[in-house]
């Protein structure tokens, strides 16, 4: 069943008490009433379509599989709606989880095992975090500007979107691992009631980032895709830029695409092309795609040129660089 703008809202989470935190993240408060789902987005000023598209796929996935349904998202709603997703998961369930997991382990330093749960719950949390910094640096940065009626060049949105899904997958892994290694290896002279309490928490936890990981896959890129092909269409199918207005000269810094930039500042550093992947987020080979298309581009292929290129041009401060 699809819920539908004249629900009431109250009974919408009587229905699934998962949408109280859709609700929240929406900026709808509690204490509306009888109001209807129309009547509460309209009174928090929150974009019903969107609200609808999102509760109605957390309730079944399917349900979202209808292009007319997609059609009506406002991308800028559903982005706003992630990101303050992602400020929960960093600012709050993270650190909350942890506190908790603090209190169920044996801090006097007698018990390793503890103190490794512990370390590997911060690795795990870690990874979620630079997962959704990326996010919030790459794919809605680059979502911004088709909003604001740019293509962007050197991209799009299946290239960004590519490693983030890889993340999804990665972060689904470290999360079933960790479970597993608290059920598995929790000393059994500690605190169980309160470790179960916490792991609880972490399940509870894994199943919202989840369902939130899978609308980025599938919700949130249906709607961009289609943003992205009508800014496309709108520029006759070519990439535009704010500031290419003029063609330009194929050794000037406005050639590069913002990660290739990127790849310059670090390898003018002295990082390796494995330290470079770990700080963008990305394989090696693409590392080493971006170094190959950078040296074609610039006609460069010595790193001491690439330096003296990068000072000039001002993409780092020769205080920043490994001489």
């Amino acid at each position: 069943m699809l819920f539908t703008e004249q629900y009431q809202m109250s009974d919408l989470i009587h229905d699934d008490y998962r949408l109280l935190q859709v609700i929240s993240r929406f900026g709808i408060s509690l204490g509306f009433g009888e109001q209807t789902v129309a009547e509460a987005c309209a009174s928090s000023g929150v974009d019903a379509p969107t609200f609808l598209a999102v509760v109605n796929f957390i309730q079944s996935e399917d349900a979202v599989s209808d292009s007319e349904l997609v059609s009506h998202v406002s991308v800028k709603a559903l982005m706003h709606y992630l990101q303050q997703s992602h400020n929960y998961f960093v600012d709050f369930r993270l650190p909350a989880i942890r506190r908790k997991l603090i209190e169920a382990i044996d801090c006097s330093a007698r018990d390793q095992v503890a103190f490794l749960i512990l370390k590997y719950y911060d690795e795990y949390a870690d990874e979620v975090r630079r997962h959704m910094e990326y996010e919030n640096k790459h794919i809605h940065t680059y979502v911004q500007q088709l909003l604001d009626g740019v293509l962007p060049q050197g991209t799009s949105y299946s290239t960004l979107a590519h490693q983030h899904q890889d993340n999804h997958a990665s972060i689904e892994k470290s999360s079933h691992e960790l479970k597993s290694v608290i059920v598995k290896y929790y000393p059994p002279n500690g605190d169980t009631p309160r470790m179960a309490d916490t792991l609880m928490d972490i399940y509870i936890m894994e199943e919202d980032l989840f369902s939130h990981c899978r609308l980025e896959d599938s919700l949130f890129a249906r709607a961009v895709r289609r943003l992205e092909t009508s800014v496309s269409s709108s520029h006759g199918g070519k990439k535009t830029s704010p500031t290419s207005e003029k063609p330009e000269d194929p050794k000037s810094v406005e050639c590069l695409s913002e990660r290739e930039r990127e790849v310059v500042q670090h390898v003018v550093r002295g990082m390796s092309n494995k330290e470079i992947a770990d700080r963008m987020f990305i394989s090696v080979n693409t590392v080493m795609t971006h170094r190959r298309n950078i040296s074609r581009k610039l006609q460069i292929h010595s790193p001491a040129a690439l330096t003296i290129y990068a000072i000039v041009n001002r993409l780092i401060n020769i205080d920043d660089v490994k001489l």
